[in-house]
């Protein structure tokens, strides 16, 4: 009450969701054993309702309002850009984005269109399953991006295995998204990778 939510731990703002314990541990010592059986806060938020229910001194009623807390916060986050929105940095999607995809257990592989301004005209899901040479090819990425009349573009992805480091294959294939893009006059600007433990920006890391 004094200092405010920001200044209580991860454990402590979950003890005050559980509410109360019960005979054999304290809403805190509940607490401080999800977390640490998860492996942090973040696998902990993506326990669905069913394995919500099952865990031992949960139930059904304090499942539903756990997995409630994590889906609102979840819906906060991935409240979509506005068109129109000025993309000042790349870095500026990955909430975003992370948000959307980071704990997807399908991969997915899409591109943010921008116009000269840097503005966002739209946000496009090219491929669900995977990416790979030959499951997303320029002339789709690039056809989007004429259709729209986009001089710029963002591309993204996700890693279900939670891991966003790029492999060799991401490297590739972005390297020639971003020649064929040069032929075209259509700048990319960055390729953004998200999982679960995090982002992985290709131009940060000077693979672009």
């Amino acid at each position: 009450m004094a200092h405010g939510t920001a200044a209580l731990a991860d454990t402590e703002l979950l003890a005050l969701v559980l509410g109360c314990g019960n005979s054999s541990a304290s809403a805190l010592e509940m607490a401080r054993r999800l977390v640490n059986e998860a492996g942090g806060l973040r696998k902990l938020s993506a326990r669905t309702l069913p394995e919500w229910q099952v865990e031992p001194g949960i139930g059904e009623a304090l499942g539903a309002r756990l997995a409630a807390v994590f889906e609102l916060g979840r819906r906060v986050r991935m409240r979509p850009p506005r068109r129109g929105h000025p993309v000042r940095h790349p870095q500026q999607m990955v909430s975003y984005l992370t948000a959307r995809l980071g704990h997807a257990e399908v991969e997915s592989f899409g591109v943010l269109l921008l116009d000269a301004r840097n503005r966002l005209l739209s946000d496009d899901i090219l491929s669900q399953g995977g990416w790979s040479a030959s499951v997303v090819r320029p002339r789709e990425v690039f056809r989007r991006a004429l259709l729209a009349g986009a001089p710029a573009l963002i591309l993204y992805h996700n890693h279900p295995s939670g891991d966003p480091a790029p492999s060799r294959e991401d490297i590739q294939i972005t390297r020639q998204l971003v020649e064929a893009g040069q032929l075209l006059g259509i700048k990319v600007l960055d390729h953004l990778i998200v999982g679960a433990e995090g982002y992985a920006s290709l131009r940060e890391r000077g693979l672009l």
